[in-house]
């Protein structure tokens, strides 16, 4: 009985530590990557204008289309040639699983191969490129909003 009892207790205690181990990952992401829960939650304050999409767009034309595609297919030149598979923003369930604190945070500090931009782009440049960002797939579904780069 004794022996039984220790049995279950060690498995609680796997079972617990492995459920601990599982909460932690994030399919999103690669794996060890993480974004702290105060990104994660913080909402763009730039409103997505017309001025804000078409600034969003300039910027994405110069800095982003190279990997994700002048279109925001996923099919750039850059990502082709390193064999990487990119989403398609034209697809409203590419940006749907992020919240722009997420996207924010991803633009700012870089994830995988993309590289960071980091302070080099004011706050501002970054918000406006996720509006330009979500306003693909709008473009896609009711041919309105999004700015042609």
């Amino acid at each position: 009985m004794r022996g039984t009892l220790v049995f279950s207790a060690v498995l609680c205690v796997a079972i617990a530590a492995g459920a601990r181990q599982d909460k932690g990952k994030d399919a999103r992401f690669p794996e060890g990557y993480t974004i702290p829960e105060k990104d994660a939650q913080m909402s763009n304050p730039v409103k997505p204008t017309e001025g804000s999409i078409a600034a969003g767009g300039k910027f994405y034309s110069s800095q982003c289309a190279m990997c994700h595609g002048k279109t925001g297919d996923g099919k750039g030149d850059l990502a082709e040639q390193m064999g990487l598979k990119m989403p398609d923003y034209r697809k409203p369930e590419s940006l749907a699983k992020f919240t722009d604190g997420e996207l924010f945070y991803i633009l700012t500090n870089g994830m995988g191969k993309m590289p960071a931009e980091g302070d080099r782009t004011p706050d501002e440049k970054k918000w406006n490129v996720l509006n330009y960002l979500r306003s693909l797939s709008k473009q896609k579904e009711g041919g309105t909003g999004g700015a042609k780069p």
